[in-house]
């Protein structure tokens, strides 16, 4: 594995990039890719992460990220990018 898909949705707040970015680069994790928009008060966010450096597994890596998340009220999701590729093939 590569490359992982992250996705943070929810109610907008402040610092919500800036916490998910922290985590990512306490944990040698370069972002490659990243789009996030603002609809209405609701926060969307999706970046694409070079993950060849980590040392922790993608489970823990998925289940961190979805405490930082629920700390936050949002919902973080990870996808392995193989995984995501053959969901999203036409």
């Amino acid at each position: 594995m590569s490359k992982m898909i992250i996705t943070v949705v929810g109610k907008d707040t402040i610092g919500i990039i800036a916490k998910v970015c922290t985590y990512l680069a306490d944990n040698n994790m370069n972002i490659l890719d990243i789009t996030q928009t603002i609809v209405q008060g609701y926060f969307n966010m999706m970046m694409i992460v070079d993950v060849t450096q980590i040392e922790k597994s993608f489970e823990t890596v998925d289940s961190e990220l979805t405490d930082l998340g629920q700390g936050m009220g949002v919902q973080v999701k990870c996808q392995r990018e193989e995984i995501f590729d053959m969901m999203h093939r036409i």
